[in-house]
């Protein structure tokens, strides 16, 4: 039987799992398929029993080599292909846009680490 305090961790864990298999869909979604038009799957990031870290972290891995390629043959000026009927927009906002995210989720995982470890810190 799993504890109270197992079952915290375990679902505090999976929300860490997810964090990340979130910011590697935002990444395909926003340089890959937006910016560069690229018709390509876009991962899903809801976790699934037989999902591991280590595999989320290798696709976000993966997916990093896919972005940095597209991104170092761009200009930060060059407008998103795929974007549809939404105002036009370019690299460099994207970039930005995936930073604050980045950001913006690291702070979460952050608070959640706390949560199963009690450790704060710099």
């Amino acid at each position: 039987m799993m504890t109270r305090r197992g079952e915290h961790s375990l679902a505090v864990a999976r929300r860490l799992l997810w964090l990340t298999k979130h910011l590697s869909r935002a990444e395909v979604i926003w340089v890959l398929c937006r910016f560069s038009g690229a018709d390509v799957e876009i991962p899903d990031d809801t976790v699934h029993p037989e999902d591991t870290l280590t595999s989320a972290v290798e696709a976000y891995r993966a997916t990093w080599t896919r972005v940095d390629d597209v991104v170092h043959g761009a200009s930060l000026d060059e407008v998103c292909r795929g974007i549809g009927g939404e105002p036009a927009i370019n690299l460099r906002w994207v970039l930005m846009h995936l930073l604050e995210e980045t950001a913006r989720h690291a702070g979460h995982a952050d608070i959640l680490r706390e949560l199963i470890d009690g450790a704060t810190g710099r």
